[in-house]
């Protein structure tokens, strides 16, 4: 007859393989207003767990950004890699959520796991992009075209012709984030649910969209908070940011189990 020991711990966590995320997915929730800033706390906190490998992948990753974006053609690649990149990272929240270590090939592991899906992401994004410029750079020429007959008015048509330029670039300007905000919602959680849950591109970018627009208002606050943060990381001539700038992706990370695992 066997006994059971009521000190011994669940088998149940240990069975869970290192891999797997701490939840499961479920659809996206909607959580209070307070959960923004909570998101740019827990993402402090998972900075602070492993500050010096946060802040050397700070720096490789914005240094292969820098040289991507110089080269003219090869710089498109760099928005089919960011997903690759972000899903490494995301690996490496979820490592550090689990008491683990965070490594520099965490930052790589996207091009091993899951690389595939996670470029998909990253074209689905750019072929965003691209229409957006084409639909906003169609608006722009003809807006261009129609201050071409300025130059036959008298005084009193130019200054009335002015004002509605003006008020056609705010336009423009209301048109651009009208289209970039939700395509930015497609892609923010994108690389967390393709590399921790292993979604296809356009599944993964769709529950991307759906859990940001449950939350305008969490997101809100912060996008203010992040805001005053992103001023006070100018001071120090720019350096904030390499603390600043994990802290916003493993935000992404302690967003996402906020939103999306059941258990989080």
């Amino acid at each position: 007859m066997s006994e059971t020991n009521p000190y011994q711990p669940p088998a149940a966590a240990l069975d869970q393989p290192m891999d797997m995320p701490l939840g499961e997915l479920g659809n996206p929730r909607r959580v209070p207003i307070g959960h923004g800033w909570r998101w740019l706390s827990s993402g402090f906190d998972l900075f602070r767990r492993g500050w010096l490998i946060w802040i050397v992948n700070m720096v490789i990753f914005i240094a292969i950004s820098i040289v991507l974006n110089l080269i003219p053609i090869v710089s498109l690649a760099s928005a089919i890699l960011s997903p690759m990149f972000l899903g490494g990272l995301m690996a490496g929240c979820m490592a550090l959520d689990r008491g683990d270590d965070l490594r520099v090939g965490h930052l790589f592991e996207g091009f091993t796991r899951n690389a595939g899906k996670l470029a998909g992401v990253g074209g689905l994004y750019l072929l965003g992009g691209i229409v957006i410029f084409i639909v906003v750079g169609t608006l722009t020429v003809a807006t261009i075209g129609v201050s071409g007959f300025a130059a036959e008015m008298d005084a009193a048509s130019q200054a009335e012709l002015a004002t509605q330029m003006g008020g056609m670039a705010m336009m423009l300007v209301l048109i651009v984030l009208a289209l970039m905000i939700p395509l930015v919602m497609t892609l923010w959680f994108a690389p967390a649910l393709v590399m921790l849950h292993e979604l296809g591109p356009f599944e993964a970018m769709k529950l991307s969209f759906m859990g940001c627009l449950r939350n305008m208002l969490p997101f809100l606050l912060y996008g203010v908070i992040a805001l005053v943060l992103s001023v006070l990381a100018i001071i120090p001539v720019g350096l904030g940011f390499l603390v600043l700038g994990p802290m916003f992706m493993a935000s992404v990370y302690t967003g996402y189990k906020d939103i999306f695992l059941s258990q989080a």
